[in-house]
């Protein structure tokens, strides 16, 4: 799965510490946490006429993993939130927008590790682009990566943090096999994610999906995990393993990005019939009109 270029985008303005720059303007420092070592914590949010879902959710994890990084000076949610509605303005966009926030530790005062380097306060960037949700709904196709996902032992997964290199070398893995994206296990061997996405397995018509031991606590996850049982649907979170997912009815996957996507086949294996199944509409359904209905004017 390869995300398509957009030609709306080709003039879009991004933010940066209260400066609206140009898509092809550079904005950012070379001496920048982020640049020198991934240093950065970030949030996807996603736009509904003119409304964003989930927003104080959102920023209540970024700040979380902000605070547990012993960020400095951290921008306040209203500050945050108008930098996001003046990128917005900007660009002229009220739907079917992808934004991506992220907050670095700053501006350091020469290269280095070290956090007593960073004296300026953090860096807040703001990119907004038109982008429906990316994924073929029709089915995916998932393979197991190699590579698995860490435990708190090694990096706290409820640290939402900008150093995805773990997941990208997954991801090469599912390109090389010609799969859409890889399935993520953790340290013990049971599912966690995959590169990007959170997992869902649909038996019997009830719902099982991994704990968030060695992945993000995502928040299309947990609105599904509120909306399932309200319309009848019952959920168990706790460990699954990777044949659970190949004898499953309907596997899907959920992420503000793509919203909910119907997986189709993992590691070779036909999942229920091989497309999309009736329990993964139902919810995306439910989904994208609760998404609608509690976005937050902004």
């Amino acid at each position: 799965m390869l995300q398509r270029y957009d030609a709306r985008n080709a003039e879009i303005r991004y933010w940066v510490n209260g400066v609206l720059r140009h898509r092809d303007e550079p904005g950012l420092s070379p001496f920048d946490s982020v640049v020198q070592g991934g240093d950065a914590v970030w949030e996807g949010l996603r736009l509904y006429d003119g409304k964003i879902f989930a927003l104080q959710a959102h920023l209540a994890r970024l700040r979380r993993s902000a605070i547990a990084l012993a960020f400095t000076n951290i921008p306040s949610d209203s500050d945050i939130t108008s930098a996001v509605q003046e990128t917005l303005t900007a660009n002229d966009m009220r739907d079917g927008v992808h934004v991506r926030l992220t907050l670095t530790r700053g501006v350091k005062l020469t290269s280095g590790m070290d956090p007593r380097l960073n004296t300026a306060g953090c860096t807040l960037i703001v990119l907004a682009e038109h982008k429906p949700p990316v994924y073929d709904t029709s089915g995916l196709t998932l393979i197991t990566a190699s590579v698995r996902r860490p435990g708190a032992d090694v990096l706290d997964p409820k640290i939402h943090h900008a150093n995805l290199l773990n997941s990208i070398l997954a991801k090469i893995e599912a390109n090389v096999a010609g799969a859409d994206d890889a399935l993520m296990l953790d340290p013990r061997g049971f599912v966690a994610e995959t590169n990007a996405t959170h997992l869902f397995a649909v038996t019997g018509g009830e719902l099982v999906t991994p704990r968030t031991v060695a992945c993000p606590e995502g928040i299309t996850r947990d609105t599904v995990l509120h909306l399932a049982p309200a319309a009848g649907i019952p959920v168990t979170v706790r460990d699954v393993s990777l044949v659970e997912m190949y004898t499953a009815d309907e596997v899907f996957c959920t992420g503000t990005m793509g919203e909910l996507a119907a997986v189709t086949t993992i590691d070779g294996r036909t999942i229920g019939s091989g497309q999309a199944g009736p329990v993964t509409g139902k919810l995306a359904a439910i989904y994208q009109e609760h998404a609608k209905a509690h976005a937050t004017a902004i």
